[in-house]
């Protein structure tokens, strides 16, 4: 996943570096690597590795390493991998709320790139194909590869002077309750929508109303301007409504998962589309996230009263329904893999206690209220392979990988065609 975001600050970064006069620093196959692109690399790494970038071993490595990528997405080419338009969206979802998190706001993601997250996701979507593509190869190879318990123990003994510490660790459920919006409120949200349809359909000027009541804050500086798309970007309910629209038509009242949409068809050629939109957010109440966070007191109440365990109400009423059907677990975590806010709640509390209902923010738009029960505590400590056998068995694991797709790498390029050009 790292590897996955340094792609996406490479990819971004990029916007910013276009105008400037680039050169080719290495080709591999059909695909070359620009100057820009090696630099920018080169000094994320450094900065995440504390290294020197102008050391020229340094540069040489990170330059090695994008040469393998690309000679991972042509063996992805010659093996024929494909990638879904639904895959591609949701590894760009995922990507953009990560930036979305790392910059505080959509709106500042978008004021440092120049660009709606929209126009982001279109910009990148070829290279997201290719990192996919790139990734499925790699897994095809190495997905299933294991380790032996003698391997493990062979690992151990070589390596575990040079192991060094096991990060604390949490064992933890929760209980996540996804606040009900009233259907007042949504009712509110579609009554406010029309109103705007039918100032439109009396000749309102579509573009100041985006600019001034749409909640998409990625098009309504643009009057609601989406860019042209292929088909496959948007919602499906958008979709539909917008390709059954012939040019500068405008749509009746459309609902996606975000809200309520007035959608204006610029142009359509082929399967691409130039549209605008206003989006009508169905906003949340806080009669909504005061019923999530009193049901969920009343759970910790009847659990603190022995009515019935934490297990059996996450079961029954935990809208995480990945967790539900194991009882609320999420396992054992460590210290880095648990959000700031939350950790300081499990720090609060002893072994096999229940936190009071916090709120959780899933993305940019969605968020919820849960309580969590902490089951175990594991302090940091020095490797042991007495108890800290799976921790070792992964470390084994990755190693293993790490030499069979070094071998793998060299015997592609000996196959693909490569060259470094400085």
């Amino acid at each position: 996943m790292k590897k996955i975001i340094i792609l996406l600050f490479v990819m971004l970064g990029s916007v910013i570096a276009q105008e400037v006069l680039d050169e080719i620093v290495a080709v591999v196959d059909n695909e070359i690597i620009l100057k820009s692109e090696l630099d920018l690399r080169l000094n994320i790494e450094a900065s995440q590795k504390k290294f020197d970038p102008t050391v020229l071993a340094n540069k040489k490595r990170v330059l090695d390493g994008m040469i393998a990528e690309k000679l991972l997405y042509a063996q992805a080419e010659l093996d024929t991998i494909e990638v879904t338009d639904e895959e591609i969206n949701q590894q760009l979802d995922y990507q953009m709320n990560y930036f979305i998190k790392q910059y505080g706001s959509r709106e500042r993601v978008e004021e440092t790139y120049g660009m709606s997250i929209e126009q982001i996701k279109r910009e990148f979507k070829e290279e997201t194909r290719k990192n996919i593509m790139a990734q499925k190869v790699q897994q095809q190879k190495f997905g299933q590869i294991d380790v032996t318990r003698r391997e493990v123990f062979d690992f151990y003994n070589s390596y575990k002077d040079s192991l060094g510490l096991i990060p604390e660790k949490f064992t933890l459920s929760h209980i996540f309750i996804n606040p009900k919006k009233d259907s007042a409120v949504k009712d509110k949200a579609k009554l406010f929508a029309q109103s705007l349809l039918d100032s439109l359909r009396h000749g309102a000027d579509f573009a100041k109303l985006a600019s001034k009541y749409s909640d998409d804050p990625g098009s309504k500086a643009q009057g609601g301007d989406l860019g042209t798309v292929d088909r496959g970007v948007f919602y499906p309910e958008f979709e539909a409504a917008a390709f059954a629209l012939k040019d500068n038509e405008i749509s009746d009242i459309v609902e996606s998962p975000v809200g309520f949409h007035i959608i204006q068809l610029l142009e359509r050629k082929g399967n691409q589309i130039h549209s605008r939109h206003i989006l009508v957010m169905i906003k949340s109440d806080d009669e909504s996230d005061y019923k999530a966070i009193e049901l969920l007191t009343d759970i910790k109440d009847s659990i603190r009263h022995e009515t019935n365990t934490f297990e059996y109400y996450a079961r029954k009423y935990s809208d995480d329904k990945e967790t539900a059907k194991f009882d609320g677990k999420l396992g054992t975590m460590e210290v880095g893999q648990i959000e700031k806010q939350l950790l300081s709640t499990i720090y609060a509390m002893k072994e096999g206690e229940i936190s009071p209902p916090k709120k959780i923010n899933i993305d940019a738009q969605n968020y919820g209220y849960h309580i969590v029960k902490l089951y175990k505590r594991i302090p940091e400590h020095v490797a042991n392979i007495d108890t800290d056998f799976d921790d070792i068995k992964r470390l084994a694991q990755f190693r293993k990988r790490e030499k069979l797709y070094n071998d793998w790498v060299e015997e592609l390029k000996s196959k693909i065609y490569w060259e470094i050009k400085i």
